[in-house]
């Protein structure tokens, strides 16, 4: 891990629930769990006040259920279910760790997590606990991108931090595509003008509105959200105003 030191104070991070399965291809892996958790509690031992928002599509994308035939609404609501339980796999994680960490819902799941309220989850934070939010907005046909956004703006954290399975984003999937160019830095009208993925529309123009700084990165490889976090060069890109 770099010795550098972090450049953001309070860091709201998106983790999509597909990263949650490393190589599998569905469900939680639990190395690649402990290896996230332990990431995490680096960048929390290293002063960062930290935030996360998971997703749920390692078990279940209401899209996917709404294509299928299942009422949209209905299907989205399976997926912030779905998210929920990747929260509980990663609290328990961290906290084995002997790390506090606070579960909190946008659906009320008063057995397992807390109701959401702003004040009180930015008081965990001040209290260095890592706060994990679950279900998105609580609301059907937005995103957890959406909720990702809400919250970095709710939390009035410095930046959102995207971890997705590739260093950041391209003019293509570079995947299929060979001729794929990698961007450094963009502006929030180019990533919403040529339609490249970082974020869903609504999520995107949420922080071009406030202001708020969008990295996308590669979380799959060990060091780099501490990269990232410290400000280092040519990790992932940028979007910003």
């Amino acid at each position: 891990m770099s010795a550098a030191t972090p450049v953001y104070q309070r860091v709201l991070l998106k983790l999509s629930g597909e990263v949650l399965m490393g190589t599998g291809a569905f469900g939680i892996d639990a190395p690649t769990l402990e290896r996230l958790s332990s990431e995490l509690i680096a960048l929390h031992r290293a002063g960062v006040q930290l935030a996360v928002v998971i997703g749920g599509g390692n078990i279940f994308r209401g899209m996917s259920g709404a294509a299928a035939g299942m009422e949209r609404s209905s299907a989205d609501y399976m997926g912030m279910l779905a998210t929920v339980m990747n929260a509980i796999a990663l609290q328990d994680a961290i906290e084995r760790q002997g790390v506090a960490v606070r579960l909190v819902s946008a659906l009320h799941i008063k057995e397992v997590a807390e109701p959401y309220i702003r004040r009180r989850a930015v008081r965990h934070l001040e209290k260095d606990r890592i706060v994990v939010f679950a279900a998105g907005t609580g609301n059907p046909y937005f995103t957890t991108d959406t909720a990702a956004s809400l919250r970095a703006m709710e939390m009035q954290a410095d930046v959102v931090l995207k971890g997705t399975k590739v260093d950041g984003v391209y003019s293509a999937d570079p995947k299929k595509e060979r001729d794929a160019v990698r961007y450094d830095q963009l502006s929030f009208t180019e990533a919403l003008n040529k339609k490249l993925g970082v974020m869903d529309a609504t999520a995107l123009s949420l922080c071009r509105d406030n202001g708020m700084p969008i990295i996308v990165f590669d979380v799959t490889t060990e060091g780099q959200m501490m990269k990232v976090i410290c400000g280092e060069n040519n990790v992932g890109t940028l979007v910003s105003e």
